[in-house]
């Protein structure tokens, strides 16, 4: 028994869920009832599996004769891929308690679209964002991202009686393959100075400095691409939307994290190498998507939409995490480098958290109310008090206040930028300190940003007869945004159990732990050290109650 049998367990019921949904269409409770179930089966089994990776701090490897007949299937479940196996597993677990209820209003007469494609590329899009994170060689991974691409473009098409639905789904596959050829091309630099397609032959490849910043370049614009990083993020606001809800909580909660983690993988694990002037144009990049992205979201008045330019800056405070990593790991400063990396991995599990959890409320609220205009909302904490409430914990969440997740991993990228006198740069030293009060800025703005989202849709009067006559979803819906409620508090009140669990991971990608940040206990938070900045979440969830 290992790690990988329960990966293939989560990979078997994923496709299984597919399978059985085929039978929707004549059937539709087995849309709603059976695919769901074995949903939720993936998600436990991919939580288990992913768990015990990182608590066993080693790696399980397979080969399996699937591929081309001179290329097995190379797998592997490590630290790494089971920290994000656990995080699809999540967000799959929580779509399987919400989508028997969402799904039932797609099972009336009326509805024209067929059931079958609904969950046959609902499956097909989980099993290929797992087969992603347990890829080990080139090949595997390249089908894996366009099974995973592929079976999406269906989803976000779904609903295609809507013009702008189609040309969403169109813009998505053209970047998605753009992006795609560009990550194909950077796995070509790799194997051809190490002669594999192995990821552990590509890792012991030996690449100049220019040849491994033009992999670099080209890694982060196909993996930038599909993350959402700006100027690269023009499909996103778009595609989003356009999916079920349930669907775009995964897209927006893991399919980006699925980028983000091959990012990871190409660049930490395989290139291995990290020059600062990376990190720099990470850490610009990133600044301008986080600030980009949440003045877009404060602009809009379709509620989806809004979600997911808030996606937008997210994934620039992650990559701002990621850029500092690589500049002061870049420079010698490996502590901090890996502080950096801490802060950008934390933040990839709080914005699935938080930002599934938002995206599953505004389901909930199109559902009852079929609107998505805010300006059309209202009073909705009278008709759906059980929403407004878990509703209210994403909004606190992503506007990065405690006592809740958000705040933790945004205040450790704001601790690590606050180290730049530590480096000899001038330039550096100047530079970080006006992205980290850039940093500060989004977050103030996320929060005005949710507060007229919070404010027009939940609080006032009703101004839509749909909102007038709003009732609470099902348990089963209720139930999936309590779940992830729940975990935006307990990741905001343990950040130092999830650090210590997040160990294993930057072991093996800088070779070290941070044994510092909780050498004070589980009670104090202490990123660098307890004279330069500390941090109780406990004390202060105590403090607010």
């Amino acid at each position: 028994m290992s790690p990988l049998i329960l990966a293939y367990l989560a990979l078997l019921s994923a496709l299984a869920s597919g399978a059985v949904a085929l039978g929707a269409d004549r059937y539709p409770k087995l849309l709603r009832y059976g695919s769901s179930l074995l949903l939720g089966f993936c998600g436990l089994f991919a939580i288990f599996a992913g768990g015990w990776a990182l608590i066993d701090e080693t790696h399980s490897t397979d080969q399996l004769a699937l591929g081309l007949p001179w290329l097995q299937w190379h797998l592997r479940l490590d630290a790494l891929s089971g920290f994000f196996f656990g995080i699809v597993g999540m967000l799959v677990l929580a779509i399987s308690l919400y989508a028997p209820g969402y799904l039932r209003e797609f099972t009336h007469p009326g509805h024209k679209q067929p059931l079958s494609v609904l969950g046959l590329f609902t499956g097909l899009f989980i099993l290929g964002m797992l087969l992603v994170l347990l890829a080990d060689d080139a090949f595997v991974f390249m089908v894996s991202w366009e099974l995973m691409s592929v079976s999406s473009y269906f989803l976000v098409a779904y609903q295609h009686q809507h013009a702008a639905n189609r040309r969403a789904a169109f813009l998505y596959l053209l970047m998605a393959h753009v992006g795609a050829l560009a990550i194909l091309l950077g796995f070509g630099v790799l194997a051809g100075f190490s002669g594999g397609y192995t990821f552990e032959a590509m890792r012991a490849a030996n690449l100049s400095a220019t040849w491994a910043s033009i992999a670099f370049a080209l890694a982060f614009f196909g993996f930038g691409m599909k993350a959402g990083i700006v100027p690269l993020h023009a499909w996103l606001p778009e595609a989003h939307p356009a999916a079920p809800s349930h669907i775009s909580a995964l897209m927006s909660g893991v399919m980006l994290k699925v980028a983000i983690y091959g990012f990871l993988r190409f660049v930490y694990y395989l290139l291995g190498n990290l020059y600062w002037p990376w990190g720099l144009v990470l850490l610009v990049l990133g600044t301008v998507t986080a600030l980009s992205g949440v003045l877009y979201a404060m602009t809009q008045n379709d509620l989806k939409r809004l979600l997911a330019y808030s996606s937008i800056e997210n994934v620039g405070i992650i990559f701002m995490g990621l850029g500092l990593s690589m500049i002061f790991l870049g420079t010698d400063h490996p502590r901090l480098g890996m502080l950096g990396l801490i802060a950008a991995l934390y933040h990839v599990l709080n914005h699935a958290v938080f930002k599934g959890l938002l995206f599953l409320g505004a389901g909930a609220v199109l559902y009852r109310t079929h609107e998505r205009d805010l300006d059309h909302m209202g009073g909705l904490i009278h008709r759906m008090p059980w929403t407004a409430a878990f509703f209210l914990v994403g909004c606190i969440a992503i506007s990065a206040l405690p006592p809740f997740n958000g705040f933790v991993s945004e205040w450790l990228t704001l601790q690590t930028a606050l180290q730049a006198p530590q480096l000899e740069n001038g330039v550096l030293r100047a530079l970080i300190p006006v992205t980290a009060a850039l940093l500060a800025l989004a977050a103030a703005l996320a929060a005005a940003c949710f507060v007229k989202a919070y404010g027009v849709a939940f609080l006032g009067r009703p101004r839509s007869r749909h909102v007038t006559h709003a009732r609470e979803v099902s348990k089963g819906m209720l139930a999936a945004m309590g779940l992830l409620a729940g975990l935006c508090l307990l990741l905001g009140v343990l950040p130092t159990t999830v650090i210590e669990a997040l160990g294993p991971v930057t072991q093996l990608l800088v070779g070290q732990t941070l044994p510092s940040a909780t050498a004070q206990g589980w009670l104090w938070l202490t990123p660098v050290a307890p004279e330069v900045a500390s941090y109780s979440a406990p004390l202060v969830l105590v403090a607010i109650l």
